[in-house]
């Protein structure tokens, strides 16, 4: 099997060396945790469901949705679905609902493995009419097909589990199919990004080599699909008991207790659950590591968590995206270092680019580029695209050409061979120490009269006030004559009668920043719309359309 590439392939392997270690720890829907699946069992019965799923005609290059939540089910799936070189597309639940459908239907899937709702949202709302084979986790009802104890239960008896049948790997290549995950769309529709087997395999080993994660740890992802990486890096997954798509209504006394119960040593989150974390203020005993991802973590932040850490503990921020992770990273000592200069308007720092990566910036373009001549690569200090080519760079999205042609360079090496050098629609600038700085999304910068301005150069500024919770750069008006919008939340809890004072400061603020001196409208906003993946990305694209309307209102 060493021609095998396939993140599955080293389950057999695990299984034979440590088969009682709990690969996975799961709650059910009341909270409790059930017995764990060991690496044994994760590998026995995902060759029964790979067996039982190939009878039902998935088989290698089957598109096959998954909406199944977070349970022993989901990963014994995932993993059946590796090994039978099926690709399992995965789209975010909690995306808008005419999104999802617009992801499924460009998905094309052949087959629909979800739980009852899901089966039942798939009828009633017509999702993914192209899949004819279902399967059912939980109880069928009026739909047909067949449910996942019966795939199971046929895989069995077919000998998937004997012995002498051994693992159900398929020959699967580097360059084949292995997933389409859809992007979270927080700032445009979701995109279907292909991932190929290879980019698996080497996110696998630039994590390992990243973070040091060595088999044996006991891992808090509470970002489920993370958790899929655990088993192939040898680490037990924790699954946490709350709702991943809003991770800021998370209760921290429930992960608490998880990290206790079962001796995590590294935790995963998104900023806004490692706010939740901070503003708890517990400590984080016995976790040596800790990784946020997802969005810039605020300096308070990861303050915060640092002082709950152990001594010695990590705290890593690694800056990438669903087509490209990791790119760079930073740990949380480093970062904190660059606080005063996030604050002073530099950008946020992500840290250096993890080895395997070539990182460059290039004057920003809003048209396709088709070939890296065409790109104009920048020095150091000057804001422009963020480019980036290595193994995990992925090469193409899924039914949509003209993504793939707005964000993928081809590039000629001196061998002669060729690349894709992934655009990543963010603007940033590498710094004298060779660091990269992240300044904002490309398509949240504003062109104004007096020239570009970045949402990650602007913001901290305001944010660093003790009145203002976060604010948000928007621009309106027409493309090259927009006009600068400050919004802004207030902390919980400040008096309307510190309204005027928090008013008076952003004021302050913007005419002692030469880069925010043009902006002339504050606005305070109630309530910032943000992203259901993360609950920390702002959608700036409506508070431009609220802002454009207060303007309106106000003129």
């Amino acid at each position: 099997m060493t021609d095998i590439c396939n993140i599955a392939a080293v389950l057999p392997d695990l299984a034979a060396e440590r088969p009682g270690q709990i690969a996975i720890h799961c709650p059910d829907d009341k909270g409790r945790y059930t017995p764990g699946l060991s690496y044994a069992e994760l590998e026995r019965r995902s060759n029964a469901i790979a067996a039982g799923l190939a009878l039902q005609g998935v088989a290698r290059g089957t598109r096959t949705v998954v909406m199944v939540r977070p349970s022993p089910e989901f990963f014994l799936l995932m993993f059946a679905l590796f090994k039978a070189g099926a690709v399992p597309v995965l789209v975010d639940p909690g995306i808008d609902k005419r999104a999802l459908k617009q992801c499924l239907d460009e998905a094309q899937p052949e087959a629909f493995i979800g739980i009852p709702l899901a089966h039942a949202a798939r009828k009633l709302l017509g999702w993914a009419p192209s899949a004819g084979i279902l399967i059912t986790v939980g109880r069928r009802l009026g739909w047909g097909g067949s449910t996942l104890v019966q795939v199971e239960q046929a895989g069995e008896q077919a000998g998937a589990t004997q012995p002498a049948s051994g693992t159900q790997l398929a020959a699967t290549a580097a360059e084949d199919i292995a997933a389409i995950l859809f992007t979270s769309g927080s700032t445009g529709v979701p995109k279907g990004v292909v991932y190929r087997h290879r980019h698996f395999v080497a996110q696998i080993a630039l994590l390992r080599e990243a973070f040091d994660m060595q088999p044996g740890g006991v891992d808090l992802p509470t970002f489920p699909p993370f958790a899929l990486f655990d088993p192939a890096l040898g680490l037990t997954s924790v699954i946490p008991d709350m709702d991943p798509t809003r991770p800021a209504q998370a209760d921290p006394r429930k992960l608490h207790a998880a990290i206790a119960r079962f001796g995590v040593t590294q935790l995963f989150g998104s900023p806004a659950l490692m706010r939740v974390l901070a503003e708890h203020g517990q400590p984080l005993e016995g976790i040596r590591q800790v990784t946020s991802a997802g969005a810039p973590v605020p300096p308070e932040v990861v303050e915060g968590i640092r002082a709950l850490l152990p001594a010695g503990a990590r705290f890593w921020t690694p800056y990438g995206a669903t087509e490209c992770l990791p790119v760079a990273v930073i740990e949380g000592n480093e970062l904190q270092g660059t606080r005063a200069a996030t604050e002073a308007g530099a950008g946020t720092c992500v840290g250096h680019p993890v080895p395997a990566n070539e990182v460059r910036i290039i004057a920003i373009d809003d048209q396709p580029i088709s070939d890296w001549s065409q790109a104009l690569p920048l020095p150091a200090g000057e804001v422009g695209e963020i480019t980036v080519a290595g193994p995990t760079a992925t090469d193409c999205y899924f039914n949509r050409d003209e993504a793939t042609r707005a964000a993928k360079i081809s590039e000629r090496l001196a061998d002669g061979s060729q690349r894709v050098v992934h655009r990543m629609g963010d603007v940033g600038y590498f710094d004298e120490h060779g660091r990269l700085w992240f300044c904002g999304r490309k398509t949240q910068r504003l062109e104004t009269r007096h020239g570009p301005m970045y949402t990650e150069r602007i913001e901290p500024v305001f944010n660093a006030h003790p009145l203002i919770r976060r604010s948000a750069l928007v621009g309106v008006g027409p493309w090259g004559q927009q006009v600068p919008v400050l919004c802004y939340e207030l902390q919980p809890g400040v008096a309307r009668a510190q309204h005027a004072q928090a008013l008076a400061a952003v004021r302050g603020i913007a005419a002692g920043h030469a880069p925010a001196a043009h902006i002339q409208h504050f606005l305070r906003h109630p309530g910032f719309p943000v992203d259901i993946r993360h609950n920390a990305k702002i959608g700036r694209e409506k508070l431009a359309v609220w802002a454009a309307a207060q303007l309106g209102r106000n003129a």
